[in-house]
Order: structure tokens, then sequence, then C-alpha cells
């Protein structure tokens, strides 16, 4: 198996088993979930502050559709199939699974992950699936984010920069 078949998992029944037994043998599961289009330093910051909250991280990734709908019909700029390949060049980075809906709130329910992480634009209280790792007896955090460090700015960036000027 290359770590593309080792890492990616096209739906959340498979992985739910297999973070079972990881659970069972004591793994404190850690999730967590965006968009990752054009992978920057706040990404890999994030997910490696992430991977240290415990022994398995595992990252949910919006499909193409559902990052239409919520960044707008030009996103994404990477397909869903190159944005979870990048992301299994991460060694932090143990378990990758894709999610149609517009959050991760079935997929969390699935999984029961010991660990939820969100980044710290979002305020604890409203971290989607908050209430079921809670239940659970797990914890919720967020990890601060870094000024600047948005894929959408650094579009902004590129558009800005590269625009035709009238010389």
């Amino acid at each position: 198996m290359d770590a593309l078949t080792k890492k990616i998992f096209s739906n959340a029944e498979d992985l739910a088993r297999i973070i079972g037994q990881r659970k069972d043998q004591g793994d404190k599961i850690v999730f967590t979930n965006g968009c990752f289009d054009l992978i920057h330093t706040g990404h890999t910051r994030y997910l490696q502050q992430a991977r240290l909250a415990g022994d398995c991280l595992v990252v949910g990734v919006n499909s193409d559709e559902s990052v239409r709908t919520l960044k707008g019909k030009k996103r994404p700029i990477v397909t869903l199939e190159e944005r979870m390949e990048v992301l299994t060049g991460f060694s932090f980075v143990d378990y990758i699974v894709p999610f149609n809906e517009l959050d991760p709130y079935n997929l969390i329910k699935e999984l029961r992950p010991s660990i939820l992480i969100k980044g710290g634009d979002w305020a604890i209280d409203e971290i989607i699936g908050k209430d079921i790792v809670e239940a659970d007896g797990g914890s919720v955090f967020a990890v601060p984010e870094i000024k600047g460090q948005s894929t959408s700015e650094i579009i902004a960036r590129i558009v800005d920069r590269y625009k035709p000027t009238n010389s």
C-alpha cells in the first residue's frame, strides 16, 4: 500500500472501523476539518498543533461542491483529490476523509473522536460537533490563527499583484 491508500478513506464507515480499533488500543483520536484549498503556513502549523493534542490526527476535507457553497463559485482552486493528496505528504496527518455536507457534524458523529480542534477564528461554543465530543467525555480546542495566512487573503494578494496595469 502506498501513502495515498493508507491515509485517504473514501467514506466515514471504513475509517470509523480503524478509528474504533485505535481507540480500543487507548489512542486519543484528534479530528479537524477544512477546505485546505492552497495549503499554506497557517494550515501546516494548525495541523501540526492539532496532531500534538493526541495520538492520531484525522482530517475531514470539504468536497468541491461544499467549498463552492461556502466560499463562492470560483472556489476551490485545487480539486478535492489534489487537496487530499497534498495532505498525505504530512507525517502529522494520519487519515483523511472527504465530506459533502457544509459542516462535518455527521462525520464527527460517525467517527466519535476524542478531541476536536478548529482554528482560532471559531469560538469554542460555536465549534460544530462539540456536543458529540463532549458527550463522549472528549475535549474541544481552538488553535490560534496566524495573521495573513488564509487562502482568501493569499488569493487576494495574487490577484492584486498580477492584475493588468495600464502602462
